[in-house]
């Protein structure tokens, strides 16, 4: 038990499952699966401190290469390892050491951290043959250790807010950054899972008007020797070690199973406020690293098993992650592993949704990533996981890995194509008009083929990885040296324009054009079709100081700087209003693509192209590489949104005017007389939103403003008056589509 010393214990069989250590109200069931271990000792320890297990226990009986035994003395807080025997023979891909304590791969909770030294290495370190010379030293004291935790908990009858994906707002964050400085958050929190539950940061997210967070990783993750000897972490957390577990350092009340409740209280709490919690999980590949890497876990217990290795030679690994290795989800124990932790987090932790780190790893088999892979169809099957939002980061590292459009349905995408057409097409690249109508409008060109939905695309303009958004347009080059690796990491591709000076300045008309270029991101981001994806910090003007990649910065780097000024707060309110007009306003989300042509029946289209003149875009206009400016007339009239009892939502029809010219255009507003527009939105002002929305009829020119957008409501008359007389000057019903692709959407 915990807190007294043991030096004897009874046991009996126990059970092959569930897997993991289960408290079962009159004693714990403990099983682990190696396949091919020759022995397992279940090791009991007293204390977070202590240098060694007072007792070890043999675990005699295995069904169905599942090692089990029963503890009817042993309580929830109980912290626990193991040591797996068998052969130390790399060549042939076995690394069984049991001089290395080993976490539970089903640990819920794990308590500690790594205090790095050589004895965490299955082998000599140094030695001429590298990881060949099997090392004795027993590593007990310096590596974490797994804890039995009692799952109960009041949920106070929590209900999922259950928001349908195409009105969902996401907002990713990190789970110490966004409240470690936040001073409306008491001090004792700052930094974790209980800040994030706290009024004052739910107060924060309800007027943002964000639907959902999603947490960078919160699996109990492990810092990288590299890293500690640099004096940097993992921050991030993207170097898993357990998929059962919530990270203990995050966890304002102690890491002997409080992180458990006090994960499951943010959660209640935030659905009480009606917002979703989605994680970011990496099943990809685990801390263990390439083959000299460290014996946490995986490694020790079936290296064989739980990686995949190179069939010519298993000393090594196969790398599709850019980490040292690749979970084996091939495998079917350690497929079992995923989908039993995934649940986990669904049905015990109430979590809403998933999104998959590098998953077209997850879809890789023998040949190269495969949509039928088992692990797609069992979560396609599962009745479960089929019903929570999924959403995966759709590239890896290896051959074939970019598969942007090709994950099947229910599975949502991060959507890299926009990331770079939105950034590109602000930039002032030429010749990314067509591409913007296909961006703005959902991607159909990505998502419609295979029966998806506009909210199969999870646009975004900027996510942890990368510049934040005042970078974007301050940096035109990386600036990572504070990363330790002579900038050397982080993409340098980045399609972003510092607007004249490599970063801070006081240069007013710099600082103007920077400020507009960020509300042109933003206007954009949530005016298109599709799920709008806002990250952490970028409403409060965060920088990183032309940091692309502050993944091992857990200081000012990466934390929020929640002092605000007139021009931070102005932003701010500028984001807010964006958020509440989508909210507002059916017609940016619809759940249906835009067909571009005319409704049966009807004289209304549901969306149409203007160039500057008031007339539709021709061929022509798309295909030129020089024109950056253009509208996008969006109706009301045809909304496939519906009510809870099933009826049309109708809404009005607005006009989007988007100008990457560095010269103000006169833009020709569309259709006969007598409609009368109402400019609500232009970029050009410091607000975003007009105080007092200007009124235009149509033939009249707008001014549009060199770098900047406008947003007209139609306030009279209708949308088929609005087309009339441009349709008779030429029709085109979509982006300049190829002969293979108009036949595709005939079909």
């Amino acid at each position: 038990m915990r807190g007294a010393f043991m030096t004897s214990v009874r046991t009996f069989l126990g059970h092959p499952y569930p897997l993991g250590a289960t408290w079962m109200g009159n004693g714990v069931n403990f099983a682990i699966f190696s396949e091919h271990a020759t022995g397992v000792e279940l090791c009991l320890f007293d204390g977070i401190d202590a240098i060694e297990e007072n007792i070890r226990i043999p675990i005699h009986e295995h069904t169905d290469q599942v090692w089990h035994v029963f503890l009817p003395d042993v309580r929830p807080g109980q912290l626990y390892g193991f040591r797996v025997s068998g052969p130390y023979d790399p060549g042939r891909g076995l690394r069984f050491n049991s001089s290395k304590l080993l976490l539970d791969p089903y640990a819920k909770a794990i308590a500690g951290e790594v205090s790095w030294a050589d004895e965490m290495f299955g082998y000599i370190i140094g030695g001429e043959k590298e990881d060949l010379i099997q090392d004795f030293r027993d590593d007990a004291w310096g590596v974490p250790k797994s804890v039995v935790i009692d799952t109960a908990f009041d949920w106070h009858g929590d209900k999922r807010p259950g928001t349908p994906l195409h009105s969902s707002v996401i907002y990713e964050l990190h789970v110490k950054g966004f409240s470690k400085l936040c001073p409306d958050v008491p001090e004792n929190l700052r930094g974790s899972y209980a800040a994030l539950g706290s009024p004052a940061a739910i107060d924060y997210f309800k007027k943002l008007g964000v639907t959902a967070i999603e947490l960078l990783p919160v699996h109990a993750h492990i810092d990288d020797k590299v890293l500690v000897d640099r004096g940097l972490t993992n921050y991030w957390g993207y170097n898993t070690i357990g998929f059962f577990a919530p990270h203990g350092q995050y966890s304002s009340g102690g890491q002997m199973g409080e992180q458990v409740s006090e994960f499951k209280s943010m959660v209640r709490s935030l659905h009480t406020a009606g917002i979703e919690v989605i994680l970011d999980v990496v099943y990809n590949h685990t801390a263990e690293g390439n083959h000299l890497g460290p014996t946490l876990c995986f490694r020790g217990i079936d290296n064989l098993a739980y990686y995949r290795l190179r069939p010519e030679n298993p000393r090594f690994y196969l790398d599709f992650t850019g980490t040292g290795n690749t979970f084996d989800l091939l495998h079917p124990r350690v497929l079992q592993l995923v989908m039993d932790s995934l649940r986990y987090w669904v049905e015990e932790m109430h979590v809403d949704g998933f999104r998959f780190d590098l998953a077209s790893t997850l879809a890789r088999n023998h040949d190269g990533v495969n949509m039928l892979h088992p692990f797609l169809q069992v979560i396609q099957q599962d009745p479960i996981l089929s019903n929570v939002k999924l959403i995966a980061e759709p590239w890896d590292v290896g051959d074939g890995g970019y598969q942007v459009g090709n994950f099947p349905a229910p599975w949502s995408e991060w959507n890299g194509k926009y990331r770079d057409t939105i950034r590109s097409f602000w930039k002032g690249d030429e010749g990314r008009i067509g591409e913007m109508g296909y961006r703005l409008t959902g991607s159909p060109d990505l998502y419609e083929h295979n029966g998806r939905r506009p909210y199969a695309t999870i646009n975004f303009v900027i996510a942890h990885d990368g510049f934040t958004l005042n970078d974007l347009v301050s940096y035109n080059d990386k600036h990572n040296q504070a990363n330790g690796d002579a900038n050397n990491d982080g993409d340098n591709n980045n399609f972003s324009w510092n607007c004249g000076v490599e970063g801070p300045t006081d240069d007013p008309q710099i600082n103007t054009l920077r400020d507009r270029q960020r509300r042109n991101f933003l206007t954009t981001l949530f005016l298109s079709q599709g799920v709008p994806m806002l990250c952490g910090g970028d409403e409060l003007g965060r920088s990183q100081n032309g940091n692309n990649n502050a993944y091992c910065q857990d200081n000012e780097i990466s934390w929020f700087n929640w002092t605000r000024d007139e021009k931070r707060n102005r932003f701010l309110e500028f984001t807010r209003k964006l958020v509440r007009f989508r909210h507002a306003h059916p017609v940016f989300r619809r759940s249906k693509f835009l067909q571009g042509r005319r409704i049966r029946g009807s004289e209304i289209r549901d969306v149409m192209w203007f160039n500057p003149g008031g007339s539709m875009m021709s061929d022509e206009d798309w295909a030129s590489p020089f024109v950056r400016c253009m509208g996008m007339l969006l109706s009301g009239d045809t909304s496939d949104v519906l009510n809870f009892e099933g009826a049309p939502i109708r809404d009005d029809t607005f006009l989007l005017l988007i100008n990457a010219h560095y010269e103000p255009i006169p833009f020709v507003l569309p259709g006969q007389e007598h409609l009368e527009w109402q400019l609500i939105l232009d970029t050009m002002d410091p607000n975003g939103f007009l105080a007092e929305p200007q009124k235009f009829a149509s033939g009249d020119d707008v001014d549009l403003g060199g770098r900047a957008c406008c947003l007209l409501q139609l306030v009279s008359g209708t949308q088929a008056q609005a087309r009339e007389e441009s349709w008779k000057k030429r029709r085109v019903e979509f982006p300049a589509l190829s002969a293979e692709e108009e036949r595709a959407r005939r079909k």
